[in-house]
């Protein structure tokens, strides 16, 4: 069965004005879309079982695993926005804090990051194996889960992403998006990284 495109968590309008309807659809039905037909267009003849887009990015190689990349992370990011906001949850801002001093000193550091992001791409924060917080930048199609960390929060820094809205004002762009980050689902991807992290070491030292 080939891939298909997952719905959206909200309606094309709900994003509005951050991001117009014309931008969401285009971004979602056009690009995203895009990913997963070429990469059902890859994947024809192959003999294994339908595949999930996370094994076919730590197993694919080329164009399918840069498709499976691309795909994964524009549903992830997708989960990462909502129109329903809600402020930062008491563990979510006081991880940032530990490591960034405070929620604007961390939004300081993400968008220095993301602004310095020339080529296309994702700016990531992410929970490393050593249990920290960290901000990553990925080129092209490339993902966290790729590099053995956990996503927690994605933008997307590719210009479809921000252009039809912005115009070649990235910065206002980033500036925008965090009026509508959907800070329960990050605090809910810090807390299963933590419990999973967790576990792993309970069972070396069992």
């Amino acid at each position: 069965m080939p891939l298909e495109l997952p719905s959206l968590p909200y309606a094309t309008d709900a994003l509005a004005p951050v991001i117009s309807e014309h931008n969401l659809r285009m971004h979602h039905e056009g690009v995203h879309a895009g990913y997963l037909k070429r990469l059902n267009t890859l994947l024809e003849g192959d003999d294994q079982p339908k595949r999930s887009l996370e094994n076919i990015m730590r197993t694919g190689r080329g164009e399918a695993q840069a498709c499976a990349c691309q795909a994964w992370n524009h549903t992830f990011f997708w989960q990462c926005l909502t129109p329903w906001y809600h402020p930062p949850g008491q563990a979510i801002e006081k991880a940032l804090s530990a490591q960034w001093g405070s929620l604007e000193g961390f939004q300081k550091a993400f968008m220095a990051s993301a602004m310095a992001h020339f080529m296309g791409g994702w700016t990531w924060l992410v929970y490393t194996p050593q249990g920290r917080l960290d901000i990553h930048n990925a080129v092209d199609a490339s993902s966290p889960l790729l590099k053995g960390v956990t996503p927690l929060l994605a933008i997307d820094m590719w210009e479809h992403a921000w252009y039809v809205d912005f115009g070649s004002d990235r910065r206002k762009y980033l500036q925008k998006l965090w009026d509508i980050i959907n800070w329960p689902f990050v605090e809910q991807c810090l807390e299963d990284a933590i419990a999973t992290a967790e576990g792993k070491r309970n069972r070396l030292h069992a």
